[in-house]
Order: C-alpha cells, then sequence, then structure tokens
C-alpha cells in the first residue's frame, strides 16, 4: 500500500494504475476481514477511489477476488514461481546440486511468505470461508510447485542419489516445513519466541533435514 502512484499532469491516475490501487486495497482489506466482511465501499474508500469506479473496473467482488489471484500468480502473463531466475537455484539445477538447489527454493519462498504476508493472509481466509479463491490459487500456482519439485525428485531418483518414494510424498513434506515455519513467523509467533532465526538458516537447515531423509541408502544427495 506505500507504493508511489504515479499521474499524469492533471493530478489524475491512469486507468491501469487506479486498478492497481484497487487491488492493492482490496488485499489488505480482504486480508484483515476476510471476504465476507469486506464491502466494496470499504474498498473504494481505501482506494480513494467511488464505489462506481470499483463496479468500472471489476463487475462483481468475485471478480476482483480472481483478479488478486492473477496478478500474485502471474507476471506478464507467465507463472512465476519465487526463485524463478534465482542464479544460485539454476546454477544447482544445472549442476545437479541437491542442497544448494533445496536451500535456494526455501530461501526464496520464505521470503516471499515475508515480504506478503497480506496476500498470505487472505489465502488462508478464503480457505475458512470456503471460497474458491483458495482452490484456484492451488490449481494455478501450488500444482505447479509440485510437478516443477516433483519433476527434480524424479530425477535425482532415477540417477539412484535419492531413494524410491512417491516425490508428491517429497515435497508435501518440504512444503510443509517451509509453510508451518511462516505461518509461525506470521501469525502465531510474531515475537519468535520459539524459534528466532534468518531466513537463510532455515532455509539450509530445512533443505538439509529433507535430504538426509530421501537419501537413497549410503549414497549422500550432491553438495557442495
Amino acid at each position: 500500500m506505500d507504493e508511489i502512484i504515479k499521474c499524469d499532469h492533471t493530478g489524475r491516475m491512469s486507468g491501469d494504475e487506479r486498478r492497481e490501487q484497487i487491488l492493492r486495497a482490496a488485499v489488505e482489506l480482504f486480508s484483515q476481514h476476510g471476504f465476507k466482511g469486506t464491502t466494496t465501499k470499504q474498498i473504494a474508500a481505501a482506494s480513494g477511489v467511488s464505489e462506481a469506479m470499483v463496479f468500472r473496473h471489476f463487475a462483481t467482488k468475485d471478480e476482483l477476488y480472481g483478479a488478486i489471484i492473477h496478478a500474485k500468480a502471474c507476471i506478464d502473463g507467465v507463472n512465476k514461481f519465487p526463485w524463478d531466475g534465482d542464479p544460485v537455484v539454476l546454477k544447482a539445477l544445472a549442476e545437479k546440486d541437491d542442497h544448494a538447489f533445496f536451500a535456494g527454493v526455501a530461501l526464496a519462498a520464505l521470503n516471499k511468505h515475508q515480504e506478503d504476508v497480506a496476500f498470505m493472509r487472505l489465502l488462508f481466509y478464503s480457505a475458512l470461508e470456503e471460497h474458491d479463491l483458495a482452490e484456484r490459487f492451488f490449481h494455478e500456482f501450488v500444482e505447479q510447485v509440485y510437478e516443477f519439485l516433483g519433476g527434480y525428485i524424479e530425477r535425482r531418483q532415477k540417477d539412484g542419489v535419492f531413494r524410491a518414494v512417491d516425490p508428491r510424498i517429497v515435497v508435501r513434506s518440504f512444503l510443509g516445513m517451509l509453510i508451518h515455519h511462516s505461518l509461525n513467523n506470521i501469525l502465531w509467533d510474531k515475537n519468535r519466541v520459539i524459534l528466532d532465526i534468518p531466513n537463510e538458516e532455515a532455509a539450509k537447515n530445512f533443505a538439509d533435514i529433507l535430504l538426509r531423509g530421501v537419501s537413497a541408502g549410503n549414497s549422500e544427495a550432491k553438495r557442495k
């Protein structure tokens, strides 16, 4: 909500900029009050526009909810993971450096959770309210995460480095560590009384725990 909105010489926002401001205001309000507890009138007030202007950009509140998912899961029409373009992850993929790969993915995910607390809260609200936003996000983003990480695990199983176990179970275990850690920091233990470590340390330890669990026999996953 603190991003500066650019205006034209008349002092008015462009249509695209106004739309983005409405989206940001909606994310904040939905994350605080849920879908059912947020009105378009509140969104308009927080956006600094009229309620009619909100409906000009989004015909319904459901359409606005859907636009949030598209905006969060896509950049220029392409689905993006937090670790896309990360040189550490790309190098680890090419060299099959398992620890660097999982630690890099973990760090990117943890940083993203920390940077976008409002969206994390919004997703949980949508699940509790049984709104289809959570399911849509799962199909448009989470399924691809499983495919990406599961594909890497399958390749390393074929290399004989990882033991035979359903890759989806490994992915769920890995994501479980990341999400639980973020939820503790975001919702339940904001002062980090139970565990106070930087994301870099958490990522390395989670990667280590995962690899010790999936390494095949006496062989160790590649770690430089």
